[in-house]
């Protein structure tokens, strides 16, 4: 369960840098745009890393997996797994 929930949050953080979008021109004022983007991006990064690593922790300390473990772990990683679309979202329309 640990590796495939690693994987799930892996793959997230991967289409979360796939939605940054590269500029069509090699100046410093190209990338001014991007700035919101690249913010919200770095926040849902943090956000990522800090249920990954606490994920870490809680999986140290259980001694069994049932049905109930297995259900909650795909909970979190399917509210997790919305957290591109909303870095998306927020850098595309400038939130702050």
């Amino acid at each position: 369960m640990e590796a495939f929930s690693d994987g799930v949050l892996a793959i997230i953080i991967t289409i979360m840098v796939l939605e940054l979008g590269v500029p069509h021109e090699a100046s410093l004022a190209a990338l001014v745009p991007l700035i919101p983007v690249f913010f919200s991006y770095v926040l849902s990064f943090v956000l990522i890393g800090t249920y990954w690593n606490n994920h870490h922790h809680l999986m140290q300390a259980v001694q069994q997996v049932d049905g109930r473990v297995l259900w909650a772990n795909m909970h979190l990683l399917f509210w997790l797994s919305l957290v591109p679309f909303a870095t998306a979202w927020m850098g595309e329309n400038n939130f702050g």
